[in-house]
């Protein structure tokens, strides 16, 4: 009895997994150092929601900058920002997509949060130190990745499918393309200026 519910479990993990597979492949970005801290992502899907997490992401503020420096995030997720320096620190945004929050300033070890309620990309300053900026970009679906250095990136466990992917880069223009899922899929894009 317990082998043939251990095959019928095989089955079905083998069966959904087949209707998944990821979307790979590099980003190439002009007219800057490097290719990181583009957002690549799944734009809306047509009828389909998903539930934000309810554990909240995070950014921390050590050394005068934010960290990282570009936080994708599920619309509906809150992010906590925790200040690791012996100085105070703000957390503001001008942008109209997350409400022009400020959330006034804090102390090393102190905590405050923010919920992305809906899709934006939220420029993100300290009024006490001019000099730090991120952007926290609220997207519609769990399936998203930042560029690393070279432009790489990987998002896992998308459902097969035809999907339009985004790309938003805090520097450049952004870009997007119609990508088919059918188990591990590559896809390259070029943004500029």
């Amino acid at each position: 009895m317990n082998k043939a519910l251990l095959l019928t479990t095989l089955a079905l993990a083998v069966s959904a997994t087949s209707r998944a597979g990821d979307i790979h492949g590099k980003v190439t970005c002009k007219g800057v150092r490097d290719s990181a801290d583009a957002v690549v992502y799944v734009a809306a899907i047509p009828g389909k929601t998903f539930a934000a997490p309810k554990e909240h992401a995070k950014m921390g503020q050590k050394n005068l900058v934010f960290q990282p420096h570009v936080l994708p995030v599920l619309v509906g997720t809150a992010v906590d920002y925790l200040n690791s320096d012996v100085v105070v620190h703000n957390v503001f945004s001008p942008d109209a997509c997350c409400d022009k929050f400020n959330l006034g300033t804090w102390s090393q070890g102190q905590v405050r949060s923010y919920l992305f309620n809906k899709e934006c990309t939220a420029t993100l300053l300290c009024k006490i130190h001019p000099e730090m900026e991120a952007f926290v970009v609220a997207v519609p679906t769990p399936y998203y990745a930042v560029t690393s250095g070279d432009g790489s990136f990987t998002i896992p466990n998308v459902p097969n499918g035809s999907y339009t992917v985004k790309v938003w880069h805090p520097k450049l223009k952004a870009a997007q393309k119609t990508v088919a899922v059918a188990g591990p899929t590559a896809a390259a894009f070029e943004i500029a200026k």
